[in-house]
């Protein structure tokens, strides 16, 4: 019988909802029981038990080491959110605007602690390989962040520059959760790595997506609000893209912009983006998504295993892909 994703989302959230996350002083806790329970999509820990089930039934067994994945996005989360000085959060206020910049730092701190206490049940014979596997790819995730913060200041940023950052701020998790779910249903090295490359181009492609929706999404649906990497002059692909591609008169309105310290942020939204029309942005951002997907599914395509083992995944796979705007 095929996985139902239904029914391992419902399993994800019911052990989400029955972690040990209350204690005090509450305002240490509460923001962490808060920004779980704000929605989210619950992909990482779900691709850690599509991971694990392509070589082992029993996907009970990956529960609590895919949470780890959850929380431990989560308090990236919370943190990213102080640096950017991001309002919305899922449609939400974010940890730092509820209660404030120190309660945020502090109640991630301890979903970092969190995240390590639901992979200490592991099998002791692969423990060691696997928080080896999470701390490279913490380290990661923390130094795409940096890249980041560094492209704010910084005059000239290369789009190969800019991918690297997102490869490591946002598709290595992915890529770590499906080659965790993989060592811990038994895969064999080369196909737990083949899985974790099959995720990370996945997750290049979703943040280049999730860059595109920043833009033309809509705010009900995004979550977050739209427009807001124009106005804080995030250098996105769309950015970059434009830059590189925009004649003498673009150019020098897209600066105009960047350069403005006091503006209406929808007038500047609406101008940027018109400029994006006009070089088709939208069209070429979606091309390169696609490039990577493909590739993706290029490496699912090498794993020799049976297609009903495959095909939950790749069944999730296709629908954060095509997931509407």
């Amino acid at each position: 019988m095929p996985l139902d994703l239904e029914n391992v989302r419902q399993e994800i959230e019911k052990e989400l909802q029955s972690l040990p996350l209350e204690g005090e002083p509450k305002e240490l806790y509460e923001p962490i029981r808060y920004i779980l329970n704000i929605g989210g999509k619950r992909l990482r820990p779900t691709l850690a038990v599509l991971g694990y089930q392509i070589f082992n039934d029993n996907y009970g067994n990956v529960l609590k080491p895919a949470l780890a994945v959850e929380v431990f996005h989560n308090f990236t989360l919370m943190h990213d959110d102080i640096m950017d000085q991001a309002p919305l959060r899922r449609g939400k206020e974010t940890v730092h605007e509820k209660w404030s910049p120190n309660v945020a730092i502090l109640s991630g701190d301890v979903m970092l602690v969190k995240a390590y206490e639901l992979l200490l049940g592991i099998d002791q014979n692969i423990l060691a390989k696997v928080i080896a596997a999470f701390n490279k790819c913490a380290c990661e995730v923390c130094e795409g962040q940096q890249f980041d913060m560094n492209f704010e200041t910084e005059k000239d940023t290369s789009i190969p520059a800019y991918l690297e950052m997102i490869r490591l701020k946002t598709a290595v998790l992915l890529g770590f959760s499906l080659e965790m779910g993989a060592i811990l249903g038994g895969a064999p090295n080369e196909e737990a790595e083949l899985l974790k490359n099959f995720g990370e181009r996945i997750g290049l492609g979703f943040q280049i997506k999730d860059d595109l929706l920043d833009v033309f999404g809509e705010q009900e649906k995004f979550g977050k609000q739209v427009g807001g990497d124009i106005i804080a002059n995030k250098k996105t692909y769309l950015l970059l893209k434009a830059l590189e591609d925009a004649n003498t008169t673009q150019k020098q309105t897209l600066e105009h912009w960047l350069s403005k310290t006091e503006f209406d942020p929808k007038e500047k939204v609406a101008a940027v983006r018109n400029i994006y029309d006009e070089l088709d942005i939208e069209q070429k951002a979606q091309n390169l998504a696609q490039n990577y997907f493909d590739e993706a599914f290029s490496l699912f395509n090498d794993l020799k295993r049976e297609g009903h083992k495959k095909a939950p995944l790749k069944t999730f796979a296709e629908k954060l892909i095509n997931r509407v705007r």
